[in-house]
């Protein structure tokens, strides 16, 4: 592979050739703020926070969509980068709702950690502010386009990712916004609730219904777990407050799925605390099911499916398998059912 030398921060470095600043920079341990900048979405240079400075360029060009050349020099916190930075996130936060001590993404929103970042506390910019109607209409996504900074990455995750473009910008100048097709609300849109846009926001103007309201970022405890809804086998992070799960969040290391999940992965949790859930098993008595142990519950079956294979031969029995199983709990159901039953009669209920 091709590589390039440059100088970064007074030091010089290796990079692969087609490396942007921002990625080169990050290769080196380097933090550059980004709000628009997304790994897993095609770059946009929208929010202009990634600038740096590199020698002999008289503008700050945005370091994610920047590619690094041979001899480049860059500061990533010179005077210049950091008075630049400064002032857009004053004009973000000028059409901002400054509600932080209540908004549910607090902990885990970008522009705050930015500002705080900066010591950015007010805005000098006055002039007109949104008053968008907040839409809960989803039944699963709560959106606020007051807090939309225009980042455009949930219309990036939404045609990138899930392949729906429901998302896109409408309007221009003062009145332009990151909404639905023909701006309709969530649940009159093409949307299929995946909830892609809700993992790429870096601010509160998306977030999941079930966590509005039941804790800060910073009162969660992650869970990593692996989907039952399929034997694709992504993994996600259950959000647990104080043992109980509120809601799921996308694990950026998932081998399988990364942050991608769809409406059931993400938000068909809910199931675990449904009323009518068995929460321990059930033996027939004398026609009515009383409440048993786990052991005396196995030793049942087993001395039922024994019995069975004894009278009636083993190909009286068979076993059906389930796409809500990984793939080695159906690997061991058809393990069972070949070596220890002695019959091919296995199948899955997947079958089209």
């Amino acid at each position: 592979m091709q590589r390039v030398k440059f100088t970064i921060n007074g030091k010089e470095v290796e990079v692969p050739v087609g490396s942007t600043i921002l990625q080169a920079a990050e290769m080196v341990g380097i933090d550059i703020p980004r709000l628009c900048y997304d790994p897993d979405l095609s770059p946009l240079g929208a929010c202009r926070l990634c600038v740096v400075e590199v020698k002999g360029n008289r503008l700050l060009p945005a370091s994610c969509v920047t590619p690094v050349t041979e001899g480049m020099e860059v500061q990533t916190e010179s005077p210049a980068v950091i008075e630049a930075r400064k002032t857009i996130l004053e004009l973000l936060i000028a059409n901002h709702p400054l509600d932080c001590m209540t908004c549910d993404k607090m902990g885990d929103c970008r522009l705050a950690d930015y500002c705080y970042r900066y010591n950015v506390k007010e805005s000098p910019f006055t002039g007109d502010q949104h008053d968008y109607a907040i839409d809960d209409s989803n039944p699963f996504i709560i959106r606020d386009l007051n807090k939309c900074i225009l980042c455009g990455a949930c219309v990036r995750a939404c045609e990138e990712m899930t392949g729906q473009d429901n998302l896109s910008y409408l309007y221009r100048g003062f009145d332009r916004k990151a909404t639905t097709a023909a701006d309709v609300p969530y649940i009159e849109s093409d949307c299929v609730f995946c909830g892609q846009c809700v993992a790429v926001c870096p601010t509160g103007a998306l977030i999941e219904k079930s966590m509005s309201g039941q804790a800060r970022r910073w009162d969660i405890d992650k869970v990593r777990t692996t989907c039952p809804f399929c034997g694709t086998g992504c993994n996600f992070d259950l959000a647990v407050k104080d043992g109980k799960v509120i809601g799921v969040l996308s694990a950026e290391d998932a081998p399988v799925n990364g942050r991608m999940l769809c409406v059931k992965g993400r938000f068909g949790w809910d199931f675990i605390y449904n009323e009518r859930r068995l929460t321990t098993p059930l033996i027939k008595k004398n026609g009515q099911f009383v409440e048993a142990s786990w052991d005396e519950a196995y030793d049942l079956i087993a001395e039922k499916l024994n019995g069975i294979k004894d009278q009636y031969g083993p190909d009286s029995f068979a076993a059906l398998s389930s796409a809500r199983c990984t793939n080695e709990e159906n690997y061991l159901v058809q393990k069972f059912t070949r070596a220890h039953m002695g019959t091919n009669n296995v199948d899955h209920c997947a079958r089209t």
